[in-house]
């Protein structure tokens, strides 16, 4: 089964560690994204440049609207995105509570339609 798992954070969480902290955190990303190699689980996965770098666009009245930024301004935004394929649910959620962008922001599940 896959899911996505969507990173969301602060814009400037990531800000505040110190290069010891920021090291580790890195660190414990790089070992579970290698597990996730390592098993065949990784489909595919991006990360995101800084909100302020989005435009937005919008056809309302068949007119094409575009605009500089992201969709909604929020405190956490959109920071990457991960696909895996994976047994199921649990194993999905296994990984997702051991990536550190589960305790610095949002780590959103969700199943990928196939297609």
């Amino acid at each position: 089964m896959r899911y996505a798992f969507l990173a969301y954070d602060a814009h400037s969480s990531l800000d505040h560690l110190t290069a010891q902290e920021r090291a580790r955190w890195e660190a414990e990303d790089a070992e579970v994204f290698a597990e996730l190699t390592q098993n065949g689980y990784v489909v595919s996965g991006v990360g995101l440049h800084g909100v302020d770098t989005a435009t937005t666009v919008r056809v309302r009245d068949g007119q094409v609207v575009v605009t500089d930024g992201p969709f909604a301004e929020t405190t956490e935004a959109l920071g990457g995105v991960l696909v895996i394929d994976v047994p199921d649910l649990d194993t999905a959620l296994h990984y997702a509570a051991r990536l550190p962008a589960a305790r610095s922001g949002t780590l959103e599940v969700r199943p990928v339609h196939h297609g």
